[in-house]
């Protein structure tokens, strides 16, 4: 079997992605430009499902001097279990400098009131210009 062939090392790709959240429990947004992403998981998944290949995503374009305030709370409700199984911030500008996304993820577009639960989790930190993106298919909101 050649290198190509072999199937990935799971444990090593695992052992990066715990590294990654170490790093990410403490970072701020407007810290760092040499990773795209800052991510927060749920602590104890419970009894949310796992994410399907139909999950999704709720967006919000924030401006960068409001991202780090917004994504301590944003971070410290998906880490409760209070939005989806995921959230991230980009650290860069998408389609501006001075714009970060921000997006909490739901396991299933299709689950109608777990995406309208999270949506309404996000409205009560004032976050009104949000969109919903399911990863295929038709969305949910």
């Amino acid at each position: 079997m050649s290198q190509d062939e072999r199937p990935p090392d799971l444990n090593l790709i695992q052992m990066v992605q715990r590294a990654r959240m170490l790093h990410d429990q403490s970072a701020r947004p407007s810290d760092y430009s040499s990773v795209y992403w800052i991510e927060a998981r749920r602590e104890a998944a419970g009894d949310y499902p796992p994410p399907t290949a139909n999950a999704g995503e709720w967006r919000a374009r924030l401006p960068a001097a409001d991202v780090d305030a917004l994504w301590q709370r944003v971070k410290t409700l998906t880490e409760r279990g209070e939005l989806g199984y995921k959230s991230k911030v980009s650290t860069q500008g998408i389609s501006k400098r001075d714009e970060r996304l921000l997006c909490a993820r739901t396991y299933d577009a299709g689950d109608r009131a777990d995406v309208k639960r999270v949506g309404a989790a996000l409205r009560t930190l004032g976050l009104t210009d949000l969109s919903y993106a399911p990863d295929k298919g038709d969305a949910a909101t």
